[in-house]
């Protein structure tokens, strides 16, 4: 490199800066050699263009994180807050997952009953309901996914509802064994993080474990959010992965191991994640029995 010139592409070198869009323009021309379209970034609604690491106060380093959308459909009947939908538009709980291949082992749907949920329309023709959290709504407009890019096109009446109301659904979620599921709560669930909705796979998961043995053992906690027995008690973890030195059910086992006894234990179940997803993710075999 001649370090001795400048090769600054912007207005402050206009020499260099009018022969670099010479030669895009000279190759956009040739109609081969450049394509134009998206690419996943950070991005700035507010100002309506990337946001690169250089200009923001914080969070440099910080990339597009990759998440696998879950569709979860509603199966009736519907709790009350559905009643103003009409009959013939699906709706889902769509989850974000980053082990899509652990769907196999799903028991439940878990939702924080304290967090605000939106039902909004998706696709080109509104075909499809699908309920989040605004954040998780607002990124997926920026995706193709919404009607609009960059609007939510809310559900009326339904822009702004609270998750407890939407506990005890009966749905249909893709690969699990079990026929039917139910959205159940969970107390450390993030609006900042995913979408608001959590897959539950308590064989492999130590806070999805927690959460499920917490409402099996507490009477009083299901009653507190009208969960019926039927909804929890015979749903059971189902084995999809061996683990060397944790087994096929890796999150029951460390939970054991830990005397981890309740979601509540943050401290440990950290520590029984961290050690659990490594493993599983370098070294576990997936069973064949599913």
């Amino acid at each position: 490199v001649d370090w001795r010139r400048s090769f600054i592409t912007t207005e402050v070198n206009p020499y260099f800066d009018s022969f670099v869009k010479w030669q895009f323009l000279k190759l956009r021309e040739a109609n081969k050699y450049i394509e134009f379209g998206k690419r996943y970034t950070i991005y700035s609604p507010k100002d309506g263009q990337p946001c690169m690491d250089h200009d923001r106060v914080t969070g440099e380093g910080v990339g597009p994180q990759e998440y696998t959308l879950v569709k979860i459909k509603v199966l009736d009947p519907k709790p009350k807050v559905f009643d103003s939908l009409a009959s013939n538009i699906p709706v889902f709980f769509v989850a974000a997952t980053l082990r899509p291949e652990t769907l196999y082992g799903q028991t439940n749907c878990f939702l924080h009953p304290d967090l605000i949920y939106s039902f909004f329309y998706v696709g080109s023709d509104s075909s499809e309901i699908f309920i989040a959290t605004e954040r998780a709504a607002l990124n997926m407009s920026f995706q193709g996914m919404l009607p609009v890019e960059g609007q939510i096109k809310y559900v009326k009446g339904l822009e702004k509802v609270k998750g407890e109301t939407l506990l005890g659904c009966a749905l249909s979620s893709p690969l699990t064994s079990y026929e039917k599921i139910y959205s159940l709560p969970m107390m450390s669930i993030k609006a900042d993080k995913g979408t608001g909705v959590v897959l539950s796979v308590p064989s492999d998961s130590p806070d999805d474990y927690a959460a499920l043995s917490d409402l099996k053992k507490k009477k009083a906690l299901r009653e507190k959010y009208n969960i019926s027995d039927e909804m929890v008690l015979p749903f059971e973890p189902i084995p999809i992965l061996d683990i060397p030195d944790l087994g096929q059910l890796a999150a029951v086992n460390i939970c054991q191991k830990m005397g981890i006894t309740s979601q509540n234990d943050k401290v440990k179940l950290e520590q029984a994640k961290k050690e659990v997803y490594l493993k599983g993710f370098y070294h576990g075999v997936f069973l064949t029995i599913f």
